[in-house]
């Protein structure tokens, strides 16, 4: 395995898909490499809209590369017609993962938000700022979209690194942490303070 993965992170949509690339080491430090936002008509035959979505993933592969695809999981909404829409392009940005070639998974939004901020219920303005402040950016990536997208793609790379025996024990970050306390305590218990 490389010492830096480079991963797609796409927050699927119709009118607004975000697509976001990050690098990201061994030591969880990552660099911001693409953001931007595939748009597309409301008014437009939902097969051009979905051609769209897949010919602007394709665009952010070939110029930059990643080495492996994470997009949101689509969740169970109020509004049927908008689950619709994000599901179809969520299907799309997987089918155009396979055919580069390119390992894919998908991470709930309570899982992306826990990743980035620690709190699964963290609003868009706490996932933003976060963002910011994890790619060291003079300002959070707007729209919100375009943040999502790079927190989709920051949680499958710190994923991948908590469930690499190498570089974790196969421990997740908050696993990690509560073996290290554990370890300072029983430090703490045999030196007899």
């Amino acid at each position: 395995m490389t010492s830096t993965l480079r991963v797609l992170g796409i927050d699927p949509g119709l009118t607004r898909c975000g697509v976001g690339i990050v690098d990201v080491d061994r030591a969880r430090r990552a660099t911001l490499v693409h953001v931007g936002v595939v748009r597309t008509p409301a008014d437009a035959d939902i097969a051009e809209r979905l051609a769209a979505v897949a010919s602007g993933i394709r665009a952010a592969i070939a110029e930059h590369r990643p080495q492996a695809v994470a997009v949101e999981r689509v969740f169970a909404q109020h509004n049927v017609q908008t689950v619709m829409g994000t599901a179809q392009a969520s299907g799309v940005a997987l089918l155009v993962a396979a055919e580069a070639g390119l390992p894919a998974a998908t991470h709930t939004p309570s899982e992306v938000k826990a990743a980035v901020t620690g709190y699964g219920s963290a609003d868009k303005r706490q996932v933003q700022a976060m963002i910011a402040r994890i790619l060291r950016l003079d300002a959070p990536p707007q729209p919100a979209d375009a943040a999502d997208a790079l927190a989709i793609a920051l949680c499958h790379a710190w994923r991948r690194d908590a469930a690499s025996p190498t570089a974790s024990g196969g421990m997740t970050a908050a696993q990690r942490a509560w073996a290290d306390a554990e370890r300072v305590a029983r430090t703490y218990v045999r030196s007899g303070r």
